[in-house]
């Protein structure tokens, strides 16, 4: 196991909301051993101290939960490096040292070729890893030239493309399920499944978040990475194992199987961005009024994909991925919608209800949607609900994400040509966009969210 993480980006909101808490949990855990060192280096003139001071101070908030003893240990366990990465001597004191380090870049996608050509002129010990950071890229052709230049420099079995959507439990869980039970793995196609619905819909606005998400919007900041590598889970073959190349090669398998959306195929896509209104008693300016925002960049804030796969298993089911920002409320989970019974044979003037599979993901549940008889003699039908509630997670995600790679375990994290095909399916959509092919909806804060209908109908 590498005891030394090297964070490149430490004084930014990925470090402070999810790197310390995670790093904080493996403390805790009993994962980290005293030997452990945290080299945390930023663009910002600091001193060790006031590293430290900053980082309990994100600690104290977003890992509250963690016993103080763990938090206080990580912070012990740091150490600040200024870093400049136009300066060898300068990149070389963050990660020097004959033992194996862990490098993670935090970092816009935009820096992530000269950081890692920074990282590999300084030079690693043998042994040592490149973490980096969603997303991966920032279109295909930015995605194929940065894997060629981490090709040139190390080892694919070096690097980790982390999507921290891969370490949710209840990810885990929905692959699990289908996989482990037999009543369900001979029903995982579309002559029984009608249409899966991946969704991550949120009531949080911007919140100061304008420079980095006005220049991504909301099918690159989630569709393109983590509801792809949900629908990856969701859709693929059984892997002969749950090693890193089975389960990549079938994940690659349902990508490369989705259907171009190029052409005719906008339109199964939507887009829009919220205006003023309203959301928990909160006022909430219209994106293009928000500060930061470029209003000509006509950014989305909500988008929707519907997606078909020409495979032997889906072809005849849809598949729905569908994000955004400023709605009413939080809806954030993965629903299987089975084709109803062929044959009703009761006397009733209803229509069967529908048999739905539903894996929360925040929060974590799973719920089962069953069809009964009423006890009267019109035979009524009834909803069966069958929920499961998992205790909670001895690790969050990014603590889980962040074992992972120093535990050298690269099955979650996501392979050169992974990274490559989840660009192929949205670059058309990019496209089309970018023409105004699908026009740019509105819809107010606060509501479901535009009134359009959906994607593909």
């Amino acid at each position: 196991m590498i005891e030394r993480l090297a964070i490149f980006g430490a004084t930014g909101d990925l470090t402070g909301r999810y790197l310390l808490p995670g790093l904080a949990a493996l403390r805790a855990g009993g994962y980290l051993g005293d030997g452990f060192r945290l080299i945390a280096a930023g663009r910002e003139d600091w001193t060790d101290d006031r590293f430290r001071e900053h980082a309990a101070g994100w600690l104290g908030r977003a890992a509250g939960g963690v016993p103080a003893a763990a938090r206080s240990d990580v912070v012990t366990a740091s150490r600040y490096h200024r870093l400049d990465l136009a300066d060898t001597a300068s990149v070389a004191g963050c990660v020097a040292g004959a033992d194996p380090v862990a490098v993670y870049l935090a970092l816009p996608p935009s820096i992530f070729p000269a950081a890692i050509t920074a990282v590999h002129e300084a030079g690693l010990a043998p042994g040592s890893r490149l973490v980096l950071e969603k997303p991966f890229g920032e279109d295909l052709h930015s995605a194929v030239e940065l894997n060629r230049l981490l090709a040139e420099l190390m080892d694919e079995g070096e690097i980790f493309r982390v999507d921290h959507f891969l370490a949710m439990t209840t990810v885990q869980t929905l692959l699990g399920t289908r996989l482990a039970n037999r009543v369900l793995e001979p029903l995982w196609n579309s002559s029984h499944i009608e249409e899966i619905e991946i969704t991550w819909e949120e009531s949080l606005a911007l919140e100061g978040r304008a420079g980095y998400y006005d220049g991504v919007g909301a099918l690159k900041d989630m569709i393109q990475n983590h509801l792809l590598q949900i629908l990856c889970l969701v859709a693929m073959d059984p892997p002969i194992t749950m090693g890193e190349r089975d389960l990549r090669d079938r994940k690659v398998d349902v990508l490369r199987s989705i259907r171009p959306l190029d052409g005719p195929g906008a339109s199964a896509t939507r887009r829009a961005r919220y205006t003023a209104g309203r959301i928990g008693g909160r006022d909430i300016p219209g994106y293009a009024d928000e500060a930061g925002v470029d209003p000509a960049r006509s950014t989305e804030t909500f988008a929707e994909v519907k997606l078909e796969l020409d495979s032997w298993r889906w072809s005849g089911t849809v598949f729905r991925l569908r994000t955004g920002k400023a709605l009413a409320t939080d809806r954030k989970e993965v629903v299987v919608h089975f084709r109803p019974v062929p044959h009703l044979p009761i006397d009733t003037p209803q229509e069967p209800l529908p048999n739905r599979l539903r894996f929360g993901l925040e929060p974590e549940d799973l719920t089962f949607e069953l069809t009964g008889v009423g006890p009267h003699a019109a035979f009524s039908l009834v909803p069966l609900n069958l929920r499961a509630r998992h205790e909670p997670a001895e690790l969050p995600p990014y603590g889980r994400l962040v074992l992972d790679v120093l535990n050298g375990a690269t099955a979650l994290s996501i392979r050169a040509d992974e990274a490559e095909e989840s660009w192929r399916v949205v670059t058309p959509v990019l496209d089309a966009w970018d023409k105004n092919a699908v026009p740019l909806g509105e819809y107010p804060a606060g509501s479901s969210g535009p009134a359009s209908g959906r994607a593909g109908g």
